[in-house]
């Protein structure tokens, strides 16, 4: 299966870390956070990585070249920044069966499998890795709504009042279907072109979509803090993650 990371950003929130790298060069405990993920996903048996690059992209091609891990690595350019399903639309043509999807500001200690695994059983057209954060900060996601089975009827992006505290991360699977889904989508009122809506898409013309509840950890390295906490993690140490609790927060620990 192949693995699509999107890689373009510029990492404006990241900086001083990224004034003179893209958002996937910042190290996380001593290595690029793109490490983290083509290393994920060489683990969950990609057969070739499909890199969205874009801000300084050379930077991440100079670094990487033309393989990983003995893993070839192909290359797609996003010359503007218009929103996930815009990027995907970058890799269309280097894509035509299921496929991986991770953000490349991601890093995660996870259940990832689970959601290929559910993927090659051939019932759903699509899964996504989905956790669940307090009510009040549902809002600055996008959110999944689900039926009795598990499967996504719903999925809003940012909204005022989300449905559920159930929301996506940065890992999802496909069939190229999305891609059809990709090219309908609208810009939204930031003018970007969401995966959410992509999404939604989908799910109105009857495919199925299945939610994999998160097992584990993972941090979407957006500001500085964000990466020590990552890189907190990732050494074994204890540290406060969003869950549903009355606090809001809870004790987690990389183990």
């Amino acid at each position: 299966m192949k693995a699509v990371v999107l890689a373009a950003g510029e990492g404006t929130r990241l900086r001083p870390l990224t004034e003179d790298k893209p958002k996937g060069m910042v190290e996380v405990d001593g290595k690029p956070i793109l490490t983290h993920c083509l290393e994920q996903l060489a683990e969950l048996g990609a057969d070739e990585f499909v890199v969205v690059v874009g801000y300084r992209k050379q930077d991440i091609i100079d670094h990487y070249g033309d393989e990983f891990d003995g893993i070839p690595i192909t290359y797609s350019h996003q010359r503007e920044q218009k929103g996930l399903a815009h990027a995907l639309l970058t890799v269309e043509e280097h894509i035509d069966d299921d496929f991986m999807l991770i953000l490349g500001d991601n890093i995660f200690d996870a259940n990832l499998g689970d959601v290929v695994k559910r993927q090659q059983e051939d019932r759903a057209d699509a899964a996504f890795l989905t956790e669940e954060v307090p009510y009040e900060e549902a809002g600055r996601y996008g959110v999944c709504d689900t039926n009795d089975y598990g499967e996504i009827t719903d999925v809003v992006e940012k909204p005022e009042n989300p449905p559920s505290n159930l929301v996506m991360t940065g890992f999802y699977t496909f069939t190229p279907a999305i891609f059809h889904a990709c090219h309908l989508v609208q810009p939204s009122n930031r003018g970007e072109y969401e995966i959410s809506e992509a999404v939604d898409l989908l799910i109105q013309s009857g495919r199925t979509i299945d939610a994999i509840r998160m097992d584990g950890w993972r941090v979407d390295v957006g500001y500085p803090e964000d990466r020590e906490k990552a890189e907190r993690l990732l050494r074994g140490e204890e540290v406060e993650l969003e869950s549903e609790t009355d606090s809001g927060s809870t004790e987690v620990s990389s183990d």
